[in-house]
C-alpha cells in the first residue's frame, strides 16, 4: 500500500506562469506534494479571466479553467513589474528548489531578470524555462499560442477529416500547452535527481515549438525514411494512403471505434463468428473469404455488413462484447460520459473539492499512481493573494508594495 510520503513533498516551486503550460507542469508538482507558491500580478494571473464561471460570477475567483489548473498552489500577489516586487520576486525565487517561467525573453529583459542570474544567487536553484521558441534562437522573441504551435510544429497538418477541401480541424484541449508541460516535466524530474548527487541546479529550457516539432505522431517517421507526406483522415491516424474508415453507429445512435485489419486471419476469424451472433454474416463465410487478398478486394462489401451488424446493438454492448472476444473496439465518449464511466468510478478518479462559497465540485484526479508514495489531498485552486501574508509577511500588503516602484 502507498505511504503518506509524497513524490516532491519538502521541494517548494516558485510559479510565475501566465499560460496553460505553466500552470499545468505548476499543478502536476502540487499534485505530487511540492509546495507551489504561484506568484501572481495584483490584476492576478491571466487564466482568472478565462471562462466559464462558476454560476456565472465573472471574477476573478470563480474562472473554472484557473481552477482546473491551479489546484493544490498556494497565491502570492506581487507586482515584480516594479523595482521592488522584481527583487521581491527574485529573493522568493532564491529560496525555492524550483522556479517555473513562461515569460519570453523580451520580457525577461523588461523585467531585469536572467534565467541563469536567478541561479547565480541560489546555486541549488531548478529554474524551468517553458517558452513558444525557447529562449535562444531567431525566433525566441516571436509570439505563439495553441493553435500557432499546432501548425508551425506539425500536429495540425495530421489533423481533420477525409475531406481535404476544408482545412485542418484543431484539436481541443490546449495540447499544445499540455505536450510542452509534459516535456517540461520530465525535464524538472531529471534536473532534480541530479541535483541530489551534485548538489547544483541547472536551466531547463523548453521551447513549445521544439516539443511539437517531435509530437507529430506518424508524420516524422514517414518523411524521414520513406520520405512520404501522410494525409489527415477521420478520426484515423494520418497515413500517406487512405484507410478503410473506423467509424460505426450503433442501434442507439451512439458511435463506436473499430479498427478492421482483414489481413489478419485470427481477427477475421473472431470477427466473423461475432457477426454471426446476430445471424447476419450472409456470405462472408463463404471459402472465397478465407483468402486475405480476396478480403482486402472486397472490403466495401464486409464494411457494409459490419455496419448493419453495429445497427443492431448498443455502444456499450458492443464495446464490451468485442474487448470480451480480444478486439480493439471502443465507444466514442463524450465529456459528461466519463463521468458516469465504470472503469474510472472503480478506481476512484474523479475527486469532490471543497470551495468556500459554492458548493462542491468534481475534479479528475491526479493523472499517475505511485506503489510507495501517497496522493496529495487535491484542494481548490487559491483565491487572488490569499497566501501573499503567509508567505511573505504583513508588509507585503503595503499599497507600495502593491505598485510602488
Amino acid at each position: 500500500m502507498p505511504g503518506d510520503e509524497r513524490v516532491l513533498e519538502g521541494v517548494t516551486v516558485v510559479e510565475l506562469a501566465g499560460d496553460v503550460g505553466g500552470e499545468m507542469l505548476g499543478k502536476l508538482v502540487a499534485e505530487m506534494g511540492a509546495d507551489v507558491i504561484k506568484v501572481e500580478p495584483p490584476e492576478g494571473s491571466p487564466s482568472r479571466a478565462v471562462g466559464p464561471f462558476a454560476h456565472d460570477r465573472i471574477d476573478a475567483n470563480h474562472s473554472l479553467t484557473f481552477w482546473y489548473y491551479n489546484t493544490n498552489k498556494r497565491s502570492v500577489v506581487i507586482d515584480y513589474r516594479t523595482t521592488r516586487g522584481c527583487d521581491e520576486l527574485g529573493r522568493l525565487a532564491a529560496s525555492a528548489d524550483v522556479f517555473i517561467s513562461t515569460l519570453a525573453p523580451p520580457e525577461l529583459q523588461a523585467l531585469g531578470i536572467e534565467p541563469d542570474g536567478l541561479r547565480t544567487a541560489a546555486p541549488q536553484l531548478v529554474v524551468v524555462s517553458i517558452t513558444p521558441f525557447g529562449l535562444t534562437g531567431p525566433w525566441a522573441d516571436r509570439l505563439s499560442s495553441d493553435l500557432v504551435g499546432l501548425a508551425l510544429g506539425n500536429p495540425l497538418n495530421s489533423c481533420g477529416y477525409d475531406d481535404h477541401s476544408i482545412p485542418p480541424i484543431r484539436p481541443g484541449g490546449d495540447q499544445a500547452y499540455q505536450s510542452a508541460a509534459s516535456f517540461a516535466l520530465m525535464g524538472l524530474m531529471l534536473a532534480l535527481v541530479e541535483r541530489q548527487g551534485t548538489g547544483r541546479g541547472q536551466l531547463v529550457d523548453v521551447g513549445m515549438h521544439d516539443c511539437l516539432a517531435v509530437n507529430g505522431e506518424l508524420s516524422n517517421p514517414y518523411w524521414f525514411y520513406p520520405k512520404a507526406l501522410v494525409q489527415r483522415q477521420t478520426c484515423r491516424h494520418a497515413q500517406p494512403t487512405p484507410t478503410q474508415p473506423a467509424l460505426f453507429r450503433c442501434g442507439d445512435e451512439r458511435w463506436v471505434y473499430f479498427v478492421m485489419f482483414v489481413g489478419d486471419q485470427k481477427q477475421w476469424e473472431v470477427l466473423l463468428d461475432w457477426i454471426d451472433t446476430k445471424g447476419i454474416a450472409v456470405d462472408l463465410g463463404d471459402p472465397a473469404f478465407a483468402d486475405p487478398a480476396y478480403r482486402q478486394a472486397n472490403f466495401g462489401h464486409i464494411q457494409d455488413v459490419v455496419e448493419v451488424f453495429f445497427l443492431l446493438q448498443t455502444a456499450q454492448e458492443a464495446y464490451h462484447d468485442g474487448q470480451a472476444r480480444g478486439l480493439p473496439i471502443g465507444p466514442i465518449n463524450s465529456p459528461d460520459d466519463l463521468l458516469c464511466d465504470e472503469h474510472l468510478l472503480a478506481r476512484g478518479f474523479f475527486v469532490q473539492v471543497e470551495h468556500a462559497d459554492v458548493s462542491p465540485a468534481r475534479y479528475p484526479g491526479a493523472p499517475f499512481r505511485f506503489s510507495r508514495y501517497g496522493a496529495a489531498p487535491l484542494t481548490r485552486a487559491p483565491l487572488l493573494g490569499e497566501h501573499t501574508v503567509e508567505v511573505l509577511g504583513a508588509q507585503s500588503m503595503s499599497p507600495t508594495n502593491r505598485g510602488g516602484s
